[in-house]
């Protein structure tokens, strides 16, 4: 088949599908995801283009709207579980004992944290960021990093260490600070005031 005869069977075949997996899609997520997951549809499509079902003349078949809505349903499936691997990253973010003094915006808002920590990661250096997401995406300890990285055991747990805390120091500048009041039982005097040392 010539590059232009795949670009007319192409062209024939989004015309097809991309309504009826458009629809599909917005059932099951929200519209940015669905557009997301339309575009890797369609990226596969053209990919697995002599997969597609076919009449007997070599004209798309009905049968490629199904065949489209299944890649559709698989890369939603693996959207989805991407989705989830960061929620759990940002448990293990949360587990890093941040500092009182901070407000988390909702302790029920997984959406709000995720955001915070992907854009946390994305301030961080890219050697950093990598091995925070293989320790807590994919369950990387230090041994383990240290195979992938090619590195000692005790030097990748040391980087590990450091990445930890510069990423705790990116969560701590996104947030906003509690106004940080008097220890209990202190009373701050005034210029001058003797009463209020009492």
């Amino acid at each position: 088949m010539t590059d232009a005869e795949r670009e007319k069977l192409f062209r024939t075949l989004a015309v097809l599908v991309v309504e009826p997996v458009r629809r599909y899609l917005a059932r099951r997520t929200d519209p940015a995801t669905a557009e997301d997951v339309l575009n890797e549809t369609l990226l596969v499509c053209w990919r697995r283009l002599d997969e597609v079902p076919r009449s007997p003349e070599g004209a798309v078949s009905h049968d490629a709207v199904p065949w489209a809505i299944v890649v559709a349903r698989n890369l939603l499936s693996n959207a989805q579980r991407a989705d989830r691997r960061r929620t759990r990253l940002v448990g293990k973010i949360i587990a890093l004992d941040p500092p009182a003094s901070v407000i988390e915006e909702s302790p029920h808002d997984d959406t709000a944290e995720a955001e915070l920590v992907r854009d946390a990661l994305t301030r961080l250096r890219s050697a950093d960021a990598e091995l925070l997401r293989l320790w807590a995406w994919d369950g990387l300890e230090s041994p383990q990093l240290a195979t992938v990285l090619g590195i000692s055991a005790n030097a990748a747990a040391i980087r590990l260490h450091r990445a930890k805390t510069r990423l705790r120091a990116e969560l701590l500048n996104s947030r906003p600070l509690v106004k940080s009041a008097s220890p209990a039982g202190h009373v701050e005097a005034e210029k001058g005031g003797e009463n209020a040392r009492r």
